[in-house]
């Protein structure tokens, strides 16, 4: 059996045309144009490693916020940690106040190392939206250009980049992401990435990739296309399609951390794919598992791997005992008993490549948004304060 950092025997997939490409987000270079999204209760320090350790690119912490940051709170700063090998401390900051996201881009930099900072604009959540902030925060445009404003120039008194993730828009009839990615460029954004979905959609249907090329038709700055990209097949279709500088990964590396190494792989012109074997995926958690007991301890970090057993399991023909056992699993003991149950041979389910996976639903019927918002785009006076609390995580 392969160990988790030995998984490496991709099955030659049929030819695919890549090309050995670098990302430049500031000063930062990063040889493989993928980035790691940021997602709440998964990318923590140990899923980034597990990432890391299968391919390359810029791995980004959950989102954290801005208010958090310059309180201290104790739930914000434990979620700021980092393992040795990170290179580049990356996190995801949400803010909607100036002044704040400044103050606590210049913590973030001098006490903790970060080396990069991405800026939240494209929550869809509800919680969130109904506030002003995530998705919705980019309507008022003279709100967005202050925050970038002060943003860029706190990370560039350390030579920090800044760059910034939004959505298409609210909706269909109410979309920012051209203007968005004018003001960015004009504040000195580093890059930007675009989902190609409306907070509308949330995660349903299918990202819109033309809304990517026409933001990459419209700045001069690194666009970065996010939505739909299941296999690594489906980044460089996006980059070819879009002009796209690089690519965002989220819901498809979901239980697949191996898809990093497939990325790397295609953007570096080799034609691969992996599929690993059940006892292959099981070595894979073990790793998972040991990564989240090092940040807390046992029971804890066991815990918090219960959510992803989902997702490794997908497709594989584990029978619903063992499921459930492994999805209630709280020491080593728990775990490896679980995993001895697996069928070590069995392949890799080829019908789940190419599909979804995480969260999807629905649309919704109307975007959650503090009274009057979409009356005008000023929001320079607003008094957002509340639209921070007890968010840091998503």
């Amino acid at each position: 059996m392969l160990t988790a950092t030995e998984l490496s025997a991709p099955v030659v997939a049929p030819t695919t045309t890549g090309a050995d490409r670098s990302l430049q987000v500031g000063p930062i270079t990063v040889p493989t144009p993928v980035v790691l999204a940021p997602m709440a209760g998964v990318t923590n320090a140990a899923y980034r490693q597990l990432c890391r350790e299968q391919g390359a690119g810029l791995y980004v912490c959950e989102m954290i916020t801005s208010r958090g940051v310059v309180a201290r709170d104790r739930k914000t700063l434990q979620m700021l940690q980092f393992d040795p090998g990170e290179t580049v401390r990356s996190v995801q900051l949400y803010g909607v106040d100036p002044a704040i996201m400044a103050q606590a881009t210049e913590i973030l930099v001098t006490e903790h190392g970060v080396g990069h900072v991405d800026l939240n604009f494209g929550c869809p959540v509800p919680k969130v939206t109904r506030k002003g902030g995530g998705a919705a925060l980019p309507w008022k445009r003279d709100r967005l250009r202050m925050i970038l404003d002060a943003t860029v120039a706190a990370g560039a008194r350390h030579g920090v980049p800044v760059t910034i993730k939004t959505r298409i828009g609210i909706d269909a009839d109410h979309q920012t992401f051209l203007d968005a990615g004018r003001i960015a460029e004009q504040a000195g954004v580093a890059a930007i990435a675009l989902h190609g979905r409306t907070a509308q959609q949330a995660y349903s249907g299918e990202a819109d990739w033309t809304a990517i090329a026409a933001l990459k038709a419209h700045v001069s700055i690194p666009v970065l296309g996010n939505g739909d990209i299941w296999e690594a097949s489906d980044a460089l279709a996006m980059v070819e399609q879009t002009g796209a500088d690089g690519v965002v990964i989220g819901r498809g590396c979901l239980g697949r951390p191996w898809l990093f190494r497939d990325l790397a792989d295609a953007f570096a012109g080799r034609a691969t794919r992996t599929l690993p074997t059940l006892g292959e995926v099981a070595a894979m958690i073990r790793r998972h598992a040991e990564l989240l007991v090092g940040l807390s301890d046992e029971q804890h970090g066991l815990t918090e791997l219960r959510k992803h057993m989902a997702w490794y399991l997908k497709g594989f023909p584990v029978g619903s005992d063992t499921r459930r056992a492994l999805g209630l699993i709280g020491s080593f003991a728990d775990l490896d008993a679980g995993l001895a149950r697996l069928d070590p041979d069995a392949p890799f389910p080829v019908s789940e490549l190419g599909s979804p996976r995480g969260r999807q639903g629905s649309p919704r019927d109307k975007v959650a948004l503090p009274e009057h918002w979409l009356d005008d785009t000023s929001g320079a006076d607003l008094d957002m304060a509340d639209a921070e609390q007890g968010i840091s995580g998503g």
